[in-house]
């Protein structure tokens, strides 16, 4: 293992989050806020990426390298991002954020585009604080290690190890020869699709600031909002419409826009996992408006309560416009098995990911016919490509180690005797990055009342789910930690 070198990319991180703090330093000082949260957090964030970052070591970079590095970031990037809300709480004894595991939460459910949340009350929480905690997806949604890729030096060939253990999705490739260079692509498609949901959401009769915040939660896929009743607060079909739109677009794999800004329109829409996804869409918003008929005044009405929710569900971002926890069952089940499913590989979206359900369905198909017909060769393809089955066997790999996270973490939450329903979706929604799940913490409910154990639990299947098991995995390992 080369330390030294992962402890300078570990450093380098660090300095580009403690630039981020910048911005909701501004913010606080525009609105004439408290800014010693953000004061106190920058110098021991400066101090320690600074340091680290001046390591010298040798060029020896490894895939071990790569995923150790990180998990760790991970782990440290939520533990120092959890600095302003812990500031924030022991300056105002009375206000919320008391204990640092719950800071801890928040943070990890921030970077991690989770958007479950510890508040019982969001507007009494300053404006630089909310900025903070919303723009904590825009970071975390496209990956804080592939923007300092895109920021800092090319690390020559050690970031594509990095981008293969951040970036979500069974295959991750570069889109031009240098690794670098891919993520300033990826961010720039990030930043325009972010700025044009701000303006149409300004241009809808959103407040500038609401709509920077929100367009930071709609592009991570995140969910956290600068109300309590999130999204639904506005009451604004064309705000509604508008996110429901980004929230898919931001749903797709980013190759896509990479292709059609490249001319390959045809290319970018013969994705079969594009395909597979805008059918499990346009289904369950079909399905959840006919199960809603009766509640709505009519279908149109039920149409845009649904296809909020199934976008909000399947792109993992967790807004709501309605408490789809009172809906029926058929459409609760629904959203429920969405959360496993979850967006499309390479988006900012969690969960499963479409690619790997369309794969294992693939799987099954070729099994059924290599039992009818014994002596047929079936391969699995996507895209037109075979698929390789070192591949087909991590991602099998992947939905035994997932669906095995969620049952013992589940285990460990019984612990606090809340509703079989509450304990197994808030895991659900924590590791597929959802946010709110059904019950207590439904999305009119917080995480508030679970125990620190719990949330520590739920924390840690954030940032499992976000790095789709593998990097912390590797970091928990004892054979990673070898030097040989």
């Amino acid at each position: 293992m080369n330390y030294r070198l992962v402890l300078k990319l570990t450093g380098k991180t660090l300095l580009v989050a403690a630039m981020a703090l910048l911005l909701p330093l501004l913010v606080a000082l525009i609105y004439r806020e408290d800014i010693r949260p953000f004061l106190f957090t920058l110098p021991p964030m400066l101090i320690i990426g600074g340091g680290l970052s001046q390591l010298s070591s040798s060029d020896h970079f490894f895939p071990r390298e790569g995923f150790f590095a990180v998990g760790l970031i991970w782990l440290l990037i939520s533990a120092f991002g959890a600095l302003p809300f812990y500031f924030y709480g022991q300056l105002n004894p009375g206000a919320e954020f008391q204990s640092y595991i719950d800071c801890f939460f928040e943070s990890a459910s921030g970077f991690t585009t989770t958007g479950a949340s510890i508040l019982t009350a969001v507007e009494p929480i300053p404006n630089g604080l909310l900025f903070w905690r919303s723009f904590t997806h825009w970071l975390g949604g496209m990956g804080v290690l592939v923007l300092a890729i895109a920021l800092l030096p090319s690390l020559g060939g050690r970031t594509l190890h990095v981008m293969k253990a951040e970036s979500p999705g069974p295959v991750v490739s570069k889109l031009v020869p240098k690794a670098s260079q891919s993520s300033k692509i990826l961010y720039g498609i990030y930043c325009v699709l972010t700025l044009i949901e701000a303006l149409c959401l300004r241009i809808a009769g959103m407040p500038w600031y609401d709509s920077m915040v929100n367009a930071f939660a709609t592009a991570g896929t995140g969910g956290f909002s600068t109300r309590n009743l999130s999204i639904a607060s506005y009451q604004s079909p064309a705000v509604e419409i508008i996110i429901t739109i980004f929230m898919l677009l931001f749903s797709v794999n980013f190759t896509c826009y990479f292709l059609i800004l490249r001319g390959k329109v045809k290319q970018a829409f013969r994705s079969d996992e594009l395909r597979f996804f805008l059918l499990l869409v346009a289904g369950s918003i079909l399905l959840i408006t006919w199960n809603l008929r009766d509640l709505y005044s009519s279908a149109g009405e039920a149409m845009r309560y649904a296809a909020f929710q199934v976008g909000s569900v399947v792109s993992t971002t967790g807004f709501s416009t309605a408490d789809f926890d009172l809906w029926p069952e058929l459409s609760r089940m629904i959203l429920f098995l969405l959360m496993f499913c979850g967006a499309c590989a390479g988006s900012t979206g969690g969960g499963m990911k479409c690619s790997r359900i369309l794969l294992v369905l693939k799987c099954v198909r070729r099994e059924i016919r290599q039992i009818v017909h014994p002596r047929s060769v079936n391969v699995v393809k996507l895209d037109g490509r075979v698929v390789e089955e070192d591949t087909l066997r991590s991602v099998l790999l992947f939905f035994s180690t997932y669906m095995l996270i969620i049952m013992i973490a589940s285990l460990i939450l019984s612990l606090d005797n809340f509703s079989f329903t509450t304990t197994l979706t808030a895991v659900v929604a924590c590791v597929s990055n959802i946010g709110p799940g059904l019950e207590q913490v439904g999305p009119m409910g917080n995480f508030s009342a679970f125990s620190g154990l719990s949330k520590l639990v739920l924390s840690l299947c954030m940032i499992i789910g976000r790095l789709e098991v593998l990097p912390i995995l590797v970091l928990f390992s004892r054979n990673a930690w070898k030097r040989s």
